[in-house]
């Protein structure tokens, strides 16, 4: 006698493949969306405190006594109120394009960061990745910016080594 299916096990059948398509497809999603520099301890922004690029205005490196995790990355701060400050408004002094160099992404690429290369645009923290990106960025800063805000959504998934 031929089996034939019904139309619970057809729902069911689609519900499971449904789920495994959307749990895959998260994880694809994931890749090098912020820049890790750490890879072990999944470290981002080279271990730099982000809030200190707003209150103190420069490069401030981080200690492993005071981190938070956000966006799958781990950022460290110089200190517990840094620390506070961050959890209470992680998207406020998160880097944009998840860190990655702001010349790279107007370019469509992820390029590593470099502490020095900074700037902030309207309490946006906009890192990159050498002096010459950095002076490009300076003399076309509205231009880069628009620019990679723009290309972020195309690459923002996809993983540097591809782009």
């Amino acid at each position: 006698m031929p089996k034939t299916l019904s139309l619970k096990s057809l729902r069911t059948g689609f519900v499971v493949a449904t789920l495994a398509t959307t749990l895959s497809l998260g994880t694809a999603f994931a890749a090098d969306e912020v820049f890790i520099t750490d890879a072990d301890m999944n470290i981002a922004i080279n271990g730099y405190d982000p809030v200190a690029y707003h209150t103190a205005g420069a490069p401030t490196k981080g200690v492993a006594e005071f981190k938070a995790e956000y966006d799958g990355a781990v950022y460290k701060f110089s200190s517990a109120e840094n620390k506070a400050a961050f959890e209470a408004d992680p998207a406020a002094f998160a880097p944009a394009f998840g860190g990655w160099c702001t010349v790279g992404a107007s370019k469509g690429k992820k390029i590593a960061t470099q502490p020095e290369f900074f700037d902030i645009v309207d309490g946006q923290l906009y890192l990159n990745s050498s002096e010459g990106a950095h002076d490009l960025y300076l003399r076309q800063t509205t231009q880069t910016i628009d620019t990679a805000t723009t290309n972020w959504p195309e690459i923002v998934s996809t993983p540097a080594s591809e782009l």
